[in-house]
């Protein structure tokens, strides 16, 4: 009787080996290349001509004089551009007031409505509700909260408090008091749902154990909710000081820049630069230094913060 014979397997080479297992190893970044390819054409593309266009001289209302420019358009920022300064300055004003501000009346609010009361849910959405409203329309409500004949200055004209006709936008003396109370009624939610999110993953037993101990309400804050959301802390004030030094919309419908220039800040600046004027060349180099400018102050704040550290 013949005995079976078992068929051998196929034999595998070793460029088939090599096709096989690297397969599995490209398939991810085959699966995100789409994206990649669109974040490249969205992000990198305009990024990378913002610093082709700050070497040129672009005007297309005066073609005649466009071409290569070098550093000329950023020398003439550092040099001969008292704007360039005065808008800087009140940028970095402006940002130091609405974070700190905003951070403070943010963590305020995070704190109270972590707490259990009647009504919280309702309250959480009332409190939060302003950040849903869009830089612009937010600006259209100030500016007609702040209308010298309907808006708030009537009513307390009305009460015997200033005059009638007073607009708080035209005097170089209370414009920049009214524009951060119009940012801070759309920013101070933005601290208050991030430090809200934080301070719900603090551990209560650390608040019992110390209440054991006799400590009070104020070291509780100090030593236990403050080290646990320093990160959340850390990380919203960096993008708001971003966006409030980007703020162009709320400013731009609120006040223009005015009265006399007192409101424009650097980026306000570059879009009349760009819109108005049509300089696109020196735009762009106003925009590459704004970049360096917030690039060099994002990386010295995390390194200063720690921020990713272990402080809990």
């Amino acid at each position: 009787m013949a005995s079976a014979v078992t068929p051998s397997p196929p034999a595998t080479t070793a460029r088939g080996r090599r096709r096989t297992g690297s397969t599995p190893r490209r398939l991810p970044y085959l699966l995100i290349a789409p994206a990649g390819l669109l974040m490249l054409g969205f992000i990198a593309y305009p990024v990378l001509s913002v610093f082709y266009y700050s070497l040129q001289h672009h005007n297309p209302t005066k073609p005649w004089r466009n071409g290569f420019a070098g550093l000329e358009n950023f020398t003439r920022i550092f040099t001969e551009d008292p704007k360039f300064w005065g808008t800087l300055t009140f940028s970095l004003k402006w940002v130091v007031v609405e974070v700190t501000l905003q951070l403070l009346f943010g963590l305020a609010l995070a704190l109270i409505v972590n707490q259990t009361f009647v009504g919280r849910a309702l309250g959480r959405a009332l409190v939060f509700s302003p950040w849903a409203v869009s830089g612009v329309l937010t600006s259209a409500i100030w500016v007609l909260l702040y209308n010298s004949q309907t808006g708030i200055t009537r009513y307390l004209a009305d009460l015997g408090i200033g005059e009638y006709g007073t607009s708080l936008l035209s005097d170089t003396g209370t414009v920049f008091p009214a524009a951060v109370i119009a940012d801070l009624w759309r920013g101070v939610p933005f601290f208050a749902i991030l430090i809200l999110a934080d301070l719900q993953s603090v551990p209560k037993d650390l608040y019992e154990a110390a209440e054991v101990d006799g400590a009070g309400r104020m070291r509780q804050f100090f030593h236990i909710t403050l080290p646990h959301i320093r990160d959340a802390i850390v990380l919203s004030t960096l993008l708001r000081a971003v966006w409030e030094f980007n703020n162009v919309d709320l400013l731009y419908t609120l006040t223009g820049g005015g009265p006399a220039g007192v409101t424009t800040t650097l980026p306000l600046y570059i879009a009349h630069t760009s819109v108005d004027a049509h300089n696109f060349g020196y735009a762009s180099a106003l925009t590459t230094v704004a970049f360096v400018i917030l690039l060099f102050c994002s990386m010295v704040y995390l390194r200063l913060s720690k921020f990713g550290g272990d402080s809990k």
